[in-house]
């Protein structure tokens, strides 16, 4: 018998198919646990290394307006549709290591972690590791809007940007956001051009079923619809999209018109311009938007498209502003530098910074590296392994994946490899955000402290572990265990006797009673 079949929308433009408005739901319900239970991937784009990469560029943008003398108004730092804040967390920290290990005058700064998810602002502007950063006056949240925010109003100073409102450029972070706005889909064939609506069907009656669950069931069927121009209320969109016409001969194309209506409102809010940074998988030469097939929907919990930075790119030269993209050819990231500014040319530091941490060797080159290092685990040397931490400016995320390698490589260690790794666990510690994953990052650093015989650190992050997570029963052993090594005989004898009062069914306890206080 065959599967009745469900119409839920017929012929619709692609830019204003339900597909985007269930995207937008989907965030809205899920919040930060669309990424704490990992439906959502997200290490790609907002690891330690890629908030490396956009603090090294704003390290130079603030250098550029040092240089030319705009000292004394505060540069704000968007960043669109901040998730769960990790990436913020990566870049501040990497850009505080950066201005004080220079010791530069440089104009104020603050970051704006902007979302249109309720739960998602509450969540940083609640988070315990950011708060030092809103009493400094460098981090602030505001609700934005990418197509339809015109002001940010931030939360915590209660400062309004609106329309010419700042006295300096406004850099925007635009880090995997571009990939989830609506877009236009257009058919390139035979010298003639079509827009392509699109038609949903799915088997779950909707009377029945909740709409959460369309976007993993939904089956997309395209049409072509005859093009008249002007297609566009702007001038230079119609420009792009015809000059695609002796550009591409056979494709489909997504035109990101109104991810440029969103950088038009941001280019509103300064007096002196727009610098935007912006990463995704996407393309930005010609030819590899030539023979592209019908989209497809890539779903991971939200779904999301290849972004045409082309486009972008081809606006701001239009606007005559510089668009920087990697010279060399990419594999899974595009790394965008975008000045909307008065003499762009004259941002030297910013350009050399493009040059020197993307083009030299980005965020791209470094997955590629990752993916080879989870190849290649089992051959890996802990020498090997700490450089590509290193490489990776401590990635929390990349250690806990090679945790079970360190482990095995610390039972036989060399005394200079046993400071090498400690050394290498306090910074990757340092560079860790929480989102309430279910790994306990303090306990294991914990644990490979307590066997290279570092007590007191051990402690250390047992206690962070206990802060994070409350009390456990193998917290309680191996903070005894601390104290056994360290001889702090009181503080051992009161811990087992916690720790049995609090477990008392925990059977490893008994092990503790064995060990002779009175060794030497």
């Amino acid at each position: 018998m065959e599967n009745k079949r469900y119409t839920v929308e017929s012929q619709t433009p692609f830019s204003e198919s339900l597909l985007w408005q269930l995207n937008r739901d989907y965030y809205q319900k899920e919040g930060v646990e669309a990424w704490r239970n990992g439906t959502v991937p997200a290490h790609l784009t907002t690891n330690s290394m890629v908030g490396k990469t956009y603090a090294e560029l704003i390290f130079g943008f603030l250098r550029d307006l040092a240089a030319k003398g705009q000292m004394q108004e505060k540069v704000y730092l968007l960043e669109l549709g901040g998730g769960n804040g990790r990436l913020a967390f990566h870049v501040l920290k990497h850009l505080e290591l950066l201005i004080t290990q220079m010791e530069l005058d440089l104009p104020p700064y603050c970051y704006i972690f902007s979302d249109i998810v309720e739960d998602n602002l509450d969540f940083i502007q609640n988070h315990e590791q950011l708060q030092t950063y809103f009493k400094q006056g460098i981090l602030d949240v505001a609700y934005f809007d990418g197509i339809k925010s015109e002001l940010v109003e931030l939360r915590y100073s209660g400062d309004t940007i609106t329309a010419q409102s700042l006295a300096q450029p406004l850099l925007v972070i635009a880090n995997y956001f571009f990939d989830s706005i609506p877009c236009d889909l257009f058919h390139f064939k035979y010298n003639k051009i079509s827009a392509c609506t699109v038609s949903l069907e799915t088997n779950i009656d909707l009377k029945q079923q909740d709409k959460e669950i369309l976007l993993k069931q939904i089956d997309v069927t395209y049409q072509d619809l005859p093009v008249t121009f002007p297609y566009y209320q702007e001038t230079e969109f119609n420009s792009i999209l015809q000059d695609y016409f002796t550009s591409v001969f056979d494709t489909y194309l997504l035109f990101p018109h109104k991810g440029l209506r969103c950088i038009n409102n941001l280019r509103q809010l300064s007096k002196q311009g727009l610098l935007l940074l912006t990463m995704d998988k996407g393309f930005h030469e010609i030819h590899d938007l030539e023979n592209q097939k019908k989209p497809e929907i890539i779903t991971h919990g939200s779904f999301s498209v290849w972004v045409n930075y082309h486009a972008y790119g081809a606006y701001c030269k239009k606007q005559n502003g510089k668009a920087f993209f990697p010279s060399f050819s990419t594999f899974h990231l595009q790394l965008g530098c975008l000045m909307f500014l008065p003499d762009s040319e004259t941002y030297t530091k910013t350009i050399v910074a493009y040059q020197r941490f993307v083009n030299d060797y980005g965020p791209d080159d470094f997955n590629g590296l990752k993916k080879l290092t989870y190849k290649h685990i089992a051959l890996l040397t802990l020498q090997e392994l700490i450089g590509i931490l290193r490489l990776s400016a401590y990635d929390s995320t990349l250690f806990i994946n090679v945790l079970p390698r360190i482990k095995q490589l610390a039972s036989r260690i060399t005394f200079n490899e046993r400071t090498r790794l400690a050394q290498t666990m306090h910074q990757t510690w340092n560079m860790y955000y929480t989102i309430n994953e279910s790994e306990d990052l303090a306990f294991e650093i914990g644990g490979i402290l307590y066997a290279l015989g570092y007590y007191q650190e051990a402690l250390d992050y047992f206690q962070f572990s206990i802060n994070q997570f409350g009390h456990t029963p193998d917290v309680f052993y191996n903070r005894a265990l601390c104290y056994y090594q360290l001889r702090q005989d009181d503080l051992f004898l009161a811990t087992v006797k916690s720790a049995k009062s609090t477990f008392p069914s925990y059977n490893k306890f008994g092990a503790l009673d064995k060990l002779d206080l009175g060794a030497a």
